[in-house]
């Protein structure tokens, strides 16, 4: 399983099958089972204690993946937000107006292509096998429309389209720090 941004670990499960019946794992040769106990003991990946209530336990519930990436949906969308709402104050600020309105039309493409993107990934599974193309029509009419209109920079505008990556960047980081950190939930 990969992490909730899907960028720096990965967890592998290891299964291995253990008896839970105290007469499972016995032999007609070896009624006594110390052969297998034996064997037990000298592999390293052997489990010390298996709890049978729990291996006897229902599957997770698999919607739990879902409530993950539609919480990691929303996180994004709001680190893109509020990095665009600073990329314009300061290019306002420091550089002017019409420069700050290529960035905002940019940043609002680039708000939308992460949208489009994120609810075709949503849709995986359910009713199609490959993540729709709509969203690399978003650039493409972004940069039409700058080079249309004389009030918008192509350059500026693709800047501000570019804000998501940040955002996808710092979203990735959180999630390792939280991992480093040990306050990430325990999954199944």
């Amino acid at each position: 399983m990969i992490d909730s941004a899907r960028l720096f670990r990965a967890q592998i499960r290891l299964s291995v099958s253990v008896p839970c019946s105290p007469d499972a794992g016995l032999s007609a040769s070896d009624p006594s089972g110390e052969d297998e106990l034996r064997d037990q003991a000298n592999n390293d990946l052997a489990p010390t204690q298996v709890d049978c209530a729990v291996a006897d336990s229902a599957p997770a519930d698999p919607s739990n993946g879902m409530d993950d990436f539609f919480r990691l949906k929303r996180r994004l969308l709001l680190f893109t937000l509020l990095l665009s709402v600073g990329a314009v104050a300061i290019t306002a600020v420091v550089v002017n107006l019409a420069t700050a309105f290529s960035v905002l039309v940019g940043a609002t493409a680039g708000l939308l292509y992460l949208w489009l993107l994120s609810r075709s990934v949503s849709r995986l599974g359910e009713n199609s096998r490959r993540i729709s193309k709509a969203q690399l029509l978003v650039p493409a009419v972004l940069v039409l429309v700058a080079s249309k209109v004389p009030q918008l920079s192509i350059l500026p505008a693709l800047l501000g389209f570019l804000i998501y990556k940040p955002a996808v960047i710092l979203q990735a980081l959180l999630d390792r720090s939280t991992v480093i950190g040990g306050s990430s939930p325990s999954r199944p």
